[in-house]
């Protein structure tokens, strides 16, 4: 893909992402699961969007990411917007970190995504308490904020080694034609 113009490519990423995304929204929807107590999945949507973040912010822009997680809240029943804003925070503060975690090794970051990761769980049981809003039980929140951050190494294998979605070198240039 080395032949394709960098703008080509951003967008191509950009629209990858959206379908990745709706794959996902999709399956979460379909009826697999009709009987209770069944397995808890990792929020794959989530660790896709801190995994794209940290390897490539210009594929993921706020823009984007915002109607992607405002319309699973909607989908999802969610509260409207409240795990929107969360997650988009911990994207948004992943991309800023994106260049000191280009150089550091995957365990370092693993355990920032993990540390965003139980923020956002908490902060959204916590917010939800305050609004007087029904808190979901607490052990299977708690064992799905650890299922996803412990899924979060796989989530990055895919990204590299299927979507060949990989951290910058500095020499490379961006969307916008800027080397990083």
């Amino acid at each position: 893909m080395s032949d394709i113009a960098p703008s080509t490519r951003l967008w191509t990423m950009r629209i990858a992402f959206s379908m990745l995304v709706l794959m996902i929204l999709f399956l979460h929807l379909l009826p697999l699961q009709t009987a209770t107590g069944g397995l808890i999945w990792p929020d794959f949507l989530l660790l896709f969007a801190l995994a794209w973040s940290v390897r490539r912010p210009d594929y993921v822009p706020a823009a984007l990411l915002a109607a992607l997680f405002l319309m699973a809240d909607l989908l999802l029943q969610r509260p409207p917007g409240l795990w929107a804003l969360l997650a988009l925070i911990a994207c948004e503060q992943m991309k800023g970190q994106s260049r000191s975690l280009r150089d550091a090794s995957l365990a370092a970051e693993m355990m920032s995504a993990a540390l965003w990761i139980v923020g956002i769980g908490l902060a959204y049981r916590i917010i939800l308490a305050v609004m007087v809003v029904d808190v979901p039980p607490l052990g299977p929140a708690v064992i799905q904020i650890l299922v996803t951050a412990m899924t979060y190494p796989l989530v990055v294998a895919i990204t590299h080694a299927l979507m060949r979605v990989r951290k910058p070198t500095p020499g490379d240039i961006d969307g916008k034609g800027v080397r990083s």
